[in-house]
């Protein structure tokens, strides 16, 4: 097994997205322009606000997608004792991840996206890291556990792959040899 592996950012893949986001962009405004009554003359109020709304909001995710493409650093990266990755707002925020924290990977279908999720045991300990809304949204109560999401829908590999690569270095990580056995 290789030291380290680093996923940099897929580029036919970054832009397939950015052409869907424009395109969903151009709809949008389409449907706000008829709604304020461009092209008919009749104003439907709920319509405007919804589309309006949504298009702002995708307007806001293109151009924070635009202004990442600058960063030309590994989405992902993984090692034998710390794993990290930037595919999701989650992941990002959540740093640098420590191997003997893990207790499951597991793959999970969210939307039209399938995402590596990585359960922690010492959530506590990782706390400060995440805001109150992605602690809410990545804590599970009840196992006080943290499941942290990676994406693959920015890289170059699908995610069994991703998913298979995860479990790699954590299965090599917990056989890595003890100070106590040196």
């Amino acid at each position: 097994m290789e030291q380290e592996i680093n996923l940099y950012r897929n580029k036919g893949k970054t832009t397939k997205l950015l052409v869907l986001s424009a395109l969903i962009c151009v709809i949008l405004l389409l449907i706000l322009l008829s709604c304020i009554g461009l092209f008919d003359g009749t104003l439907k109020v709920k319509p405007a606000v919804f589309s309006g709304g949504a298009l702002l909001v995708m307007l806001i995710l293109l151009v924070n997608s635009l202004l990442n493409l600058r960063d030309k650093s590994a989405q992902i990266s993984l090692n034998k004792n710390h794993f990290s990755g930037k595919t999701t707002p989650m992941a990002k925020a959540f740093g640098i991840g420590n191997w003997d924290d893990v207790t499951a990977i597991n793959l999970q279908k969210v939307g039209g996206d399938t995402l590596v999720v990585v359960t922690l045991g010492n959530a506590s300990d990782y706390k400060e890291r995440l805001s109150s809304m992605l602690w809410k949204m990545a804590y599970d109560a009840p196992s006080q556990q943290l499941n942290i999401m990676y994406s693959t829908s920015v890289i170059g590999i699908e995610a069994t792959e991703l998913y298979e690569l995860f479990m790699t270095y954590w299965q090599n990580s917990k056989s890595k040899p003890s100070a106590a056995n040196v």
